[in-house]
Protein backbone atom coordinates (compact mmCIF):
# COMPACT_ATOMS: atom_id res chain seq x y z
CA UNK A 1 0.00 0.00 0.00
CA UNK A 2 2.84 2.61 0.77
CA UNK A 3 4.74 1.95 -2.46
CA UNK A 4 1.07 3.11 -4.24
CA UNK A 5 0.84 5.38 -2.18
CA UNK A 6 4.25 6.98 -3.48
CA UNK A 7 3.03 6.37 -7.36
CA UNK A 8 0.57 8.63 -6.75
CA UNK A 9 2.32 11.19 -5.41
CA UNK A 10 4.72 11.28 -8.12
CA UNK A 11 1.45 11.00 -10.45
CA UNK A 12 0.38 14.20 -8.61
CA UNK A 13 3.94 15.50 -8.87
CA UNK A 14 3.65 15.21 -12.64
CA UNK A 15 0.05 16.49 -12.99
CA UNK A 16 1.00 19.30 -10.70
CA UNK A 17 4.34 20.42 -13.40
CA UNK A 18 1.65 19.99 -16.62
CA UNK A 19 -0.82 21.66 -14.89
CA UNK A 20 1.39 24.80 -13.25
CA UNK A 21 2.69 25.07 -17.09
CA UNK A 22 -1.02 24.76 -18.53
CA UNK A 23 -2.80 27.66 -15.96
CA UNK A 24 0.13 30.30 -17.10
CA UNK A 25 -1.98 30.40 -20.36
CA UNK A 26 -5.28 29.71 -18.93
CA UNK A 27 -5.18 32.02 -16.13
CA UNK A 28 -4.50 35.09 -18.20
CA UNK A 29 -7.58 37.91 -18.90
CA UNK A 30 -9.41 35.95 -15.30
CA UNK A 31 -10.12 37.31 -11.95
CA UNK A 32 -8.21 34.84 -9.80
CA UNK A 33 -10.49 34.52 -7.24
CA UNK A 34 -13.27 33.60 -9.48
CA UNK A 35 -11.04 31.52 -11.82
CA UNK A 36 -10.52 29.46 -8.40
CA UNK A 37 -13.91 29.24 -7.54
CA UNK A 38 -15.20 28.42 -10.81
CA UNK A 39 -11.91 25.74 -10.77
CA UNK A 40 -12.84 24.26 -7.31
CA UNK A 41 -16.30 24.00 -7.33
CA UNK A 42 -16.40 21.78 -10.82
CA UNK A 43 -14.24 19.43 -8.82
CA UNK A 44 -16.36 19.45 -6.17
CA UNK A 45 -19.42 18.37 -7.57
CA UNK A 46 -17.76 15.41 -9.63
CA UNK A 47 -16.34 14.68 -6.20
CA UNK A 48 -19.03 14.57 -4.67
CA UNK A 49 -20.92 12.38 -6.96
CA UNK A 50 -18.74 10.12 -7.14
CA UNK A 51 -18.59 9.60 -3.65
CA UNK A 52 -22.36 9.58 -3.26
CA UNK A 53 -22.49 7.10 -6.60
CA UNK A 54 -19.64 4.40 -5.03
CA UNK A 55 -21.32 4.57 -1.52
CA UNK A 56 -24.92 5.66 -2.15
CA UNK A 57 -24.62 8.49 0.69
CA UNK A 58 -22.95 5.58 3.14
CA UNK A 59 -20.14 7.38 3.76
CA UNK A 60 -21.54 10.81 4.13
CA UNK A 61 -24.08 9.38 6.73
CA UNK A 62 -21.26 7.97 8.77
CA UNK A 63 -19.55 11.13 9.16
CA UNK A 64 -18.92 12.66 12.61
CA UNK A 65 -19.66 16.04 13.70
CA UNK A 66 -15.81 16.49 14.69
CA UNK A 67 -15.18 14.71 11.33
CA UNK A 68 -17.51 17.67 9.59
CA UNK A 69 -15.33 20.31 11.40
CA UNK A 70 -12.32 18.82 10.51
CA UNK A 71 -13.24 18.41 6.37
CA UNK A 72 -14.47 22.30 6.64
CA UNK A 73 -11.08 23.10 8.45
CA UNK A 74 -9.32 21.86 5.68
CA UNK A 75 -11.61 23.50 3.14
CA UNK A 76 -10.88 26.79 4.85
CA UNK A 77 -6.58 26.58 5.34
CA UNK A 78 -6.06 24.73 2.35
CA UNK A 79 -8.65 25.34 -0.08
CA UNK A 80 -9.79 29.16 0.32
CA UNK A 81 -7.27 31.65 2.47
CA UNK A 82 -4.40 30.58 0.93
CA UNK A 83 -5.43 30.67 -3.05
CA UNK A 84 -6.55 34.15 -2.07
CA UNK A 85 -2.79 35.32 -0.63
CA UNK A 86 -1.41 33.59 -2.67
CA UNK A 87 -2.84 35.04 -6.13
CA UNK A 88 -2.98 38.40 -4.76
CA UNK A 89 0.61 38.46 -3.35
CA UNK A 90 1.37 37.68 -7.15
CA UNK A 91 -0.19 40.45 -8.34
CA UNK A 92 1.37 42.18 -5.79
CA UNK A 93 5.29 41.25 -6.80
CA UNK A 94 7.28 40.19 -9.14
CA UNK A 95 10.54 37.81 -9.56
CA UNK A 96 11.79 34.70 -8.66
CA UNK A 97 11.55 35.00 -5.00
CA UNK A 98 7.28 34.15 -4.75
CA UNK A 99 8.03 30.94 -6.49
CA UNK A 100 10.70 30.03 -4.44
CA UNK A 101 8.87 31.21 -1.06
CA UNK A 102 6.29 28.18 -2.10
CA UNK A 103 8.71 25.98 -2.50
CA UNK A 104 9.98 26.38 1.43
CA UNK A 105 6.29 24.50 2.22
CA UNK A 106 8.29 21.21 2.59
CA UNK A 107 10.24 22.62 5.59
CA UNK A 108 6.92 24.20 7.58
CA UNK A 109 5.38 20.29 7.39
CA UNK A 110 8.67 18.63 8.25
CA UNK A 111 9.02 20.86 11.26
CA UNK A 112 5.27 20.77 12.36
CA UNK A 113 5.24 17.06 11.13
CA UNK A 114 7.65 15.97 13.86
CA UNK A 115 6.46 18.37 16.68
CA UNK A 116 2.56 17.69 15.84
CA UNK A 117 3.16 13.79 14.10
CA UNK A 118 5.72 12.96 15.91
CA UNK A 119 7.51 12.04 12.90
CA UNK A 120 11.73 11.51 13.44
CA UNK A 121 13.93 14.00 12.01
CA UNK A 122 16.70 11.73 10.48
CA UNK A 123 19.46 11.77 8.27
CA UNK A 124 17.30 11.07 5.22
CA UNK A 125 15.33 13.79 5.92
CA UNK A 126 18.42 16.83 6.57
CA UNK A 127 20.00 15.48 3.27
CA UNK A 128 17.09 15.68 1.20
CA UNK A 129 16.13 18.65 2.33
CA UNK A 130 19.16 20.71 2.30
CA UNK A 131 19.60 19.35 -1.37
CA UNK A 132 15.81 20.06 -2.16
CA UNK A 133 16.42 23.85 -0.77
CA UNK A 134 19.58 24.36 -2.91
CA UNK A 135 18.30 22.39 -5.97
CA UNK A 136 15.25 25.11 -5.97
CA UNK A 137 17.35 27.96 -5.39
CA UNK A 138 19.23 27.16 -8.35
CA UNK A 139 16.35 26.24 -10.42
CA UNK A 140 14.13 29.16 -9.37
CA UNK A 141 17.46 31.92 -8.87
CA UNK A 142 15.12 33.82 -6.31
CA UNK A 143 16.24 38.11 -5.69
CA UNK A 144 15.48 38.54 -2.43
CA UNK A 145 13.34 40.89 -2.48
CA UNK A 146 10.88 41.13 0.25
CA UNK A 147 7.52 43.21 0.06
CA UNK A 148 3.88 43.07 0.60
CA UNK A 149 3.03 40.15 -2.00
CA UNK A 150 5.55 38.06 -0.75
CA UNK A 151 4.89 37.80 2.50
CA UNK A 152 1.72 37.51 0.99
CA UNK A 153 2.77 34.44 -0.20
CA UNK A 154 4.54 33.31 2.54
CA UNK A 155 1.27 33.57 4.49
CA UNK A 156 -0.28 31.24 1.71
CA UNK A 157 2.55 28.76 2.42
CA UNK A 158 2.35 28.26 6.09
CA UNK A 159 -1.76 27.65 5.45
CA UNK A 160 -0.96 25.37 3.10
CA UNK A 161 1.40 23.61 5.44
CA UNK A 162 -1.10 23.56 8.43
CA UNK A 163 -3.67 21.94 5.97
CA UNK A 164 -1.10 19.42 5.19
CA UNK A 165 -0.76 18.23 8.74
CA UNK A 166 -5.00 18.59 9.43
CA UNK A 167 -5.41 16.33 6.32
CA UNK A 168 -2.55 13.88 6.98
CA UNK A 169 -4.39 13.35 10.51
CA UNK A 170 -8.09 13.34 9.03
CA UNK A 171 -6.69 10.24 7.04
CA UNK A 172 -6.74 8.23 9.84
CA UNK A 173 -9.97 8.21 9.86
CA UNK A 174 -11.52 9.34 6.25
CA UNK A 175 -10.85 7.74 2.71
CA UNK A 176 -8.87 10.07 0.39
CA UNK A 177 -11.52 11.03 -1.64
CA UNK A 178 -12.91 12.04 1.36
CA UNK A 179 -10.56 14.75 2.23
CA UNK A 180 -10.37 15.94 -1.13
CA UNK A 181 -14.17 16.43 -0.86
CA UNK A 182 -13.81 18.60 2.21
CA UNK A 183 -10.88 20.62 0.51
CA UNK A 184 -12.20 21.16 -2.41
CA UNK A 185 -16.45 21.32 -1.38
CA UNK A 186 -15.64 23.92 1.54
CA UNK A 187 -12.71 25.76 -0.12
CA UNK A 188 -15.44 26.66 -2.74
CA UNK A 189 -18.50 27.71 -0.47
CA UNK A 190 -15.49 30.14 1.65
CA UNK A 191 -13.94 31.59 -1.96
CA UNK A 192 -17.47 32.13 -3.02
CA UNK A 193 -18.38 34.29 0.09
CA UNK A 194 -15.34 36.22 -0.40
CA UNK A 195 -16.95 36.60 -3.85
CA UNK A 196 -20.06 38.39 -2.79
CA UNK A 197 -18.22 40.43 -0.32
CA UNK A 198 -15.82 41.87 -3.15
CA UNK A 199 -19.48 41.64 -5.67
CA UNK A 200 -17.35 39.71 -8.32
CA UNK A 201 -19.90 36.95 -8.80
CA UNK A 202 -21.74 38.70 -11.43
CA UNK A 203 -18.44 37.97 -12.87
CA UNK A 204 -18.91 33.77 -13.41
CA UNK A 205 -21.85 34.55 -15.67
CA UNK A 206 -20.37 36.97 -17.84
CA UNK A 207 -17.03 35.11 -19.21
CA UNK A 208 -17.36 33.93 -22.65
CA UNK A 209 -16.62 30.69 -23.73
CA UNK A 210 -12.75 30.28 -24.47
CA UNK A 211 -12.82 31.27 -20.68
CA UNK A 212 -15.48 28.34 -19.91
CA UNK A 213 -13.08 25.90 -21.66
CA UNK A 214 -9.77 27.01 -20.25
CA UNK A 215 -12.09 26.29 -16.72
CA UNK A 216 -13.16 22.74 -17.72
CA UNK A 217 -9.75 21.85 -18.99
CA UNK A 218 -7.54 22.98 -15.47
CA UNK A 219 -10.19 21.72 -13.72
CA UNK A 220 -9.61 17.91 -15.24
CA UNK A 221 -5.64 18.72 -14.06
CA UNK A 222 -7.17 19.78 -10.28
CA UNK A 223 -9.16 16.81 -10.28
CA UNK A 224 -6.42 14.66 -11.27
CA UNK A 225 -4.31 16.32 -8.74
CA UNK A 226 -6.68 16.19 -5.34
CA UNK A 227 -8.27 12.60 -5.90
CA UNK A 228 -4.16 11.51 -6.82
CA UNK A 229 -2.69 13.09 -3.53
CA UNK A 230 -4.59 12.82 -0.93
CA UNK A 231 -4.92 9.10 -1.62
CA UNK A 232 -1.32 8.60 -1.87
CA UNK A 233 -0.93 10.96 1.57
CA UNK A 234 -2.67 8.14 3.78
CA UNK A 235 -0.27 5.68 3.38
CA UNK A 236 2.63 7.96 2.75
CA UNK A 237 4.56 10.34 5.28
CA UNK A 238 3.52 13.56 4.86
CA UNK A 239 7.06 14.84 4.59
CA UNK A 240 7.71 12.56 1.89
CA UNK A 241 5.00 13.33 0.34
CA UNK A 242 5.48 17.24 0.00
CA UNK A 243 8.96 16.12 -0.90
CA UNK A 244 7.84 14.85 -3.89
CA UNK A 245 5.61 17.44 -5.19
CA UNK A 246 8.84 19.99 -5.08
CA UNK A 247 9.64 17.11 -8.43
CA UNK A 248 6.77 19.88 -10.38
CA UNK A 249 9.27 22.67 -10.82
CA UNK A 250 11.96 20.75 -12.55
CA UNK A 251 8.41 19.38 -14.67
CA UNK A 252 7.18 23.08 -15.35
CA UNK A 253 10.80 24.04 -16.39
CA UNK A 254 11.34 21.29 -19.02
CA UNK A 255 8.01 22.00 -20.17
CA UNK A 256 8.69 25.75 -21.19
CA UNK A 257 12.15 24.65 -22.65
CA UNK A 258 10.27 21.98 -24.63
CA UNK A 259 7.77 24.18 -26.09
CA UNK A 260 8.10 27.71 -25.68
CA UNK A 261 12.22 27.29 -26.37
CA UNK A 262 12.62 28.57 -23.07
CA UNK A 263 16.56 28.33 -21.80
CA UNK A 264 17.99 26.01 -19.22
CA UNK A 265 21.21 27.30 -17.55
CA UNK A 266 23.97 24.36 -16.00
CA UNK A 267 23.04 26.09 -12.61
CA UNK A 268 19.19 24.98 -13.34
CA UNK A 269 20.06 22.30 -14.84
CA UNK A 270 21.99 21.24 -11.67
CA UNK A 271 19.43 22.55 -9.16
CA UNK A 272 17.25 19.81 -11.03
CA UNK A 273 19.37 17.38 -10.54
CA UNK A 274 19.56 18.25 -6.78
CA UNK A 275 16.00 18.03 -6.70
CA UNK A 276 15.49 14.48 -7.48
CA UNK A 277 18.54 13.47 -5.12
CA UNK A 278 16.98 15.47 -2.52
CA UNK A 279 13.46 13.55 -3.15
CA UNK A 280 14.94 10.33 -3.45
CA UNK A 281 17.09 10.75 -0.57
CA UNK A 282 13.79 11.30 1.53
CA UNK A 283 12.21 8.51 -0.22
CA UNK A 284 14.62 6.05 0.40
CA UNK A 285 15.56 6.93 3.96
CA UNK A 286 11.76 7.49 5.35
CA UNK A 287 9.97 4.63 2.91
CA UNK A 288 12.09 2.05 1.97
CA UNK A 289 14.85 2.09 4.30
CA UNK A 290 12.83 -0.21 7.17
CA UNK A 291 11.69 -2.73 4.27
CA UNK A 292 15.13 -2.86 3.14
CA UNK A 293 16.19 -3.53 6.42
CA UNK A 294 13.59 -6.32 7.24
CA UNK A 295 14.31 -8.39 3.97
CA UNK A 296 18.22 -8.40 4.27
CA UNK A 297 17.56 -9.66 7.96
CA UNK A 298 15.47 -12.42 6.88
CA UNK A 299 17.93 -12.91 3.47
CA UNK A 300 20.38 -13.88 5.89
CA UNK A 301 18.43 -15.65 8.99
CA UNK A 302 18.91 -12.77 11.41
CA UNK A 303 15.12 -12.34 12.35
Amino acid sequence: MKIKGIHLIFFTALISGISIFVNSFGIKGFDSSVFTFAKNILVAIFITSMIIASTKFDEFKKLTKNQWTRLSLIGLVGGSIPFLLFFKGLQLTTGSTSAFIHKTMFVFVAIMAIVLLKEKLSKGILIGAIALLLGNFLVLKPDFLFDIGNLLILGATLFWAVEQIISKKTLGELSGNMVAFGRMFFGSIFIFLFLILTGKTSIILSMNLDQYLWIIVTSIFLLMYVLSYYNGLKTVKVTTAVSILLLASPITTLLSFIFLGSTISISQSIGMLLILFGVFSIILFEEYSKNINLSLLKKYGWN
